[in-house]
């Protein structure tokens, strides 16, 4: 006699799912964007264990999900996350607008290095006024006061 229950659940092995704790720990996201997430319709609907009600992610899912953790480390929003995701579904035929936004980010974030290196400048800049005033060498402490005109300037901050 065929045991159904039994077949199911050796169906459900072939068939691999993780809850939301393994999705989280494997991709670094927490639970509550992983729901967020399927809230907003980047990721799923995730089907889900018909006991107990919990989410099942499945193989294509965490994929999903890893290239969505990929774009958030380097601060995509969830409109460009949605849009990548739509080009990734087109494939080939939306190589070039894939491209375009994320050369687009990547020029955000080149911005965003720019003004970190002037900020750090500044303070190097202004540590080594600090450290000829120490030392009481007038010289080094014009020289910095100079330097350090110029480095206000690319912190955007009006003289």
């Amino acid at each position: 006699m065929l045991d159904l229950k039994r077949l199911r659940c050796v169906l459900l092995r072939c068939m691999t799912t993780y809850t939301i704790q393994d999705v989280s720990r494997h991709s670094g996201l927490s639970e509550p964007t992983l729901r967020y997430y399927e809230d907003v319709g980047l990721v799923g609907p995730i089907a889900r264990d018909e006991r107990s009600g919990h989410r099942r992610y499945r193989s294509a899912d965490i994929d999903t999900l890893d290239a969505l953790a990929c774009l958030r480390a380097v601060g995509v929003g969830i409109d460009d996350m949605r849009t990548y995701l739509a080009n990734r579904a087109r494939g080939r035929s939306a190589a070039g607008a894939q491209r375009d936004l994320l050369l687009r980010h990547a020029e955000r974030i080149e911005g965003e290095i720019a003004a970190q290196r002037a900020r750090l400048d500044y303070l190097r800049e202004k540590a080594a006024l600090w450290d000829a005033r120490d030392r009481g060498d007038g010289a080094a402490e014009d020289e910095a006061v100079r330097r350090l005109v110029d480095v206000v300037g690319g912190l955007g901050v009006a003289r």
